[in-house]
């Protein structure tokens, strides 16, 4: 398939049809990963993308020259566990070489971040998402499927250690199983100056265990934390963009934020595109279509195709993922192969 050429407007804003500009890159560099949280991936074999249709370190390097041509100024580097990639640090370097790139962060579920963690730093990296749903061992392994809590917890410390400023903790809210552990997240963000993050439950697990009756609502939580800590006040001048709703507590100690995409979807305010570990390019992250780059990084392509890539991916950008709406369609991916 051929797309058409930059043409005139090659300088122009990466701007959709409902005038969303899009500055927010996420790259998934490996579909594996070393747990198996339930509503993510199966606890049986999986069928991983083969490696040799992984994009390699220079492609994405590529890849993000061109998105930053376009104005992509934000980038963030998920899996899968992108820890599990090989010499991840090197890909961060790279990247943060690249001009005009203004942030760069990492999801990861820290089991393997206590090794990592310094190599990471003097890479340049200075943003860490950090997933744990619960501080429970028991409930860590029910959801996990493995028993790495506590090199999970070293890996944290490790990072506040090293020096990282900015680490935030995302935790996924499945009601009737992560209620008790919504307030010790929160205490425990306080007490070490970690912002929280609680996630809805998405339809992303490939195994048709969704159900709207299992998302524990960001009003829901709300009301507990409240109830239980103290007054939450929402965070002024917060980037309507971003994708949690952000609030700070009363007595000046700790923030929270929630990601309600399905109570209160915040699509009409979405910045972003995604890059599968195999090169495919996605619009949401429940897209049901993709757009190949891979063969355009392997086989000859230019800048420009590159880049009428990105510009037709976004033109074509639905106004929202429907959730809600019963003609709904689950992307044919599941999570941990499209990234976070």
């Amino acid at each position: 398939m051929t797309y058409p050429g930059p043409g005139p407007i090659a300088n122009a804003p990466l701007i959709d049809t409902f005038g969303r500009l899009h500055d927010n890159l996420r790259i998934s560099v490996t579909d594996k990963c070393n747990i198996r949280c339930f509503y993510c991936m199966p606890e049986g074999p999986i069928n991983y993308i083969d490696h040799s249709e992984i994009l390699r370190y220079e492609e994405m390097e590529r890849f993000v020259r061109v998105a930053v041509g376009l104005g992509v100024t934000k980038i963030r580097l998920t899996g899968g566990e992108p820890l599990v990639r090989k010499d991840l640090d090197k890909l961060i370097a790279m990247l943060t070489a690249v001009p005009g790139i203004r942030d760069i962060a990492l999801t990861t579920n820290a089991v393997l971040l206590e090794q990592h963690a310094q190599s990471l730093y003097d890479a340049g990296l200075r943003r860490l998402n950090i997933h744990i749903d619960t501080l429970d061992r028991e409930r860590f392994h029910h959801i996990t499927r493995r028993d790495d809590f506590d090199k999970v917890m070293r890996g944290i410390e490790k990072a506040q250690a090293v020096g990282f400023p900015t680490i935030k903790i995302n935790a996924v809210a499945v009601k009737n199983l992560v209620e008790p552990d919504i307030v010790p997240l929160a205490r425990f963000g306080r007490e070490r100056g970690i912002e929280i993050r609680y996630i809805e439950f998405m339809p992303l697990d490939h195994q048709g265990l969704w159900d709207k009756r299992k998302v524990l609502t960001a009003d829901e939580m709300l009301a507990l934390l409240t109830n239980e800590i103290g007054p939450l006040e929402a965070i002024p001048d917060a980037d309507p963009r971003a994708p949690a709703t952000e609030y700070r507590f009363a007595d000046g100690i700790g923030r929270i934020g929630f990601i309600a995409s399905v109570s209160k979807p915040f699509c009409l305010n979405c910045n972003r595109l995604r890059l599968t570990s195999d090169g495919k390019l996605r619009y949401c992250l429940f897209a049901i279509e993709e757009m190949d780059v891979r063969e355009l990084l392997r086989n000859g392509g230019s800048d420009d195709e590159i880049a009428a890539v990105i510009r037709e991916n976004v033109r074509r950008k639905w106004i929202g993922h429907e959730i809600n709406a019963q003609k709904f369609i689950p992307p044919p991916r599941p999570m941990h192969s499209i990234g976070g």
